[in-house]
């Protein structure tokens, strides 16, 4: 029955417009959520984060994601490539995202910088209809089944393509200083169709509705490499995400003390406190590693298993041209 609940509310939410996934550990691989952060350095940045949520739901959302970014001096251009797989209910709704993403960064003296950022991505959303259980199928006293073990039937109609392919346009820009940062994007500009009905008004309820971004955020540096570089710092931030009527506001504070770091953050609807992320790790001179848990506010505490999220971030620093000291507050993003 888990299982057969856990579908009805997907197929609820497939007929709405949802809010995308953001990363708790969106510091980790920042391209994700703002173009403008492709090409923080000028050497080979690979990231991976894999998210799974509700485990204890029959794993009801998992997502893998791959990204590579750099930047080169020579254009003051920045390049960036995101590969991401999610996966809603056991395999009942899988997305596959393919992004190239290109940045400009612009000087306008020693301490002040913007960044401008565009991503193009080739998206599939693919459907398993027979994993779905419809509101018609559910019997008061058998549910899903009769008692003779038979599925009932139902009255829906199964679409033509169970595939959907899309492109989808997304922007955003970045301005930062020695001492905080500021940034905005937009995403689904293009108002794609993302659903698979076949009737022809389904396509404004299912177009992909415009996400607003605003990230931000201010460095407190404590020590210092022998380059000048911060190894000991504490970096307050925030970001916050509007979608058609949905709202996610994340507030906290990240530390890092020389090779480790942690931080800590609130999650709000703007309507009430949604839930508590943590997270840890190792930054290494090559490797960093963090790993975070999102603790629901609501009575279920932990029966859903919460969420969980690795993320990896490879730095190739001996392909790139040798870095200064940075002047920038960005530590919290390499």
């Amino acid at each position: 029955m888990k299982c057969s609940l856990a579908c009805c509310i997907l197929l609820i939410f497939s007929e709405l417009p949802g809010q995308d996934l953001i990363f708790s550990q969106y510091y980790n691989s920042p391209i994700h959520t703002n173009p403008a952060f492709a090409g923080l350095e000028t050497h080979p940045n690979f990231t991976s984060n894999y998210r799974i949520q509700w485990p204890s739901l029959n794993n009801a959302y998992e997502t893998y994601a791959v990204t590579y970014d750099q930047y080169f001096r020579d254009m003051n251009s920045g390049f960036g490539f995101i590969a991401l797989s999610d996966d809603q209910g056991d395999g009942t709704l899988k997305s596959t995202k393919i992004a190239g993403i290109y940045s400009y960064k612009v000087r306008f003296n020693v301490d002040w910088q913007i960044k401008f950022g565009l991503e193009a991505a080739y998206n599939q959303n693919r459907l398993d209809w027979d994993k779905l259980i419809f509101f018609d199928q559910i019997d008061p006293v058998t549910g899903p089944f009769t008692s003779a073990g038979v599925p009932v039937p139902s009255s829906e109609v199964r679409p033509e393509s169970l595939n959907n392919s899309y492109l989808d346009i997304s922007i955003g820009m970045l301005l930062y200083n020695p001492e905080f940062y500021v940034g905005f994007s937009m995403d689904h500009l293009n108002g794609a169709y993302a659903g698979f009905t076949n009737a022809v008004d389904d396509a404004t309820t299912q177009s992909l509705q415009v996400l607003f971004s605003l990230q931000a955020g201010f460095q407190i540096v404590l020590m210092e490499d022998n380059k000048g570089n911060p190894s000991t710092f504490i970096s307050p931030n925030m970001i916050f995400a509007r979608q058609s009527d949905f709202n996610q506001l994340n507030v906290g504070a990240y530390m890092q003390i020389n090779q480790l770091f942690g931080g800590a953050w609130v999650r709000h609807t703007l309507k009430n406190i949604d839930s508590f992320i943590f997270s840890f790790g190792v930054n290494l001179d090559y490797i960093k590693i963090g790993y975070s848990f999102d603790l629901t506010s609501s009575k279920l505490g932990l029966s859903t298993g919460g969420s969980h999220e690795l993320g990896i971030a490879v730095g190739l620093r001996n392909l790139g041209k040798k870095e200064s000291k940075m002047n920038d507050c960005l530590s919290l993003f390499r």
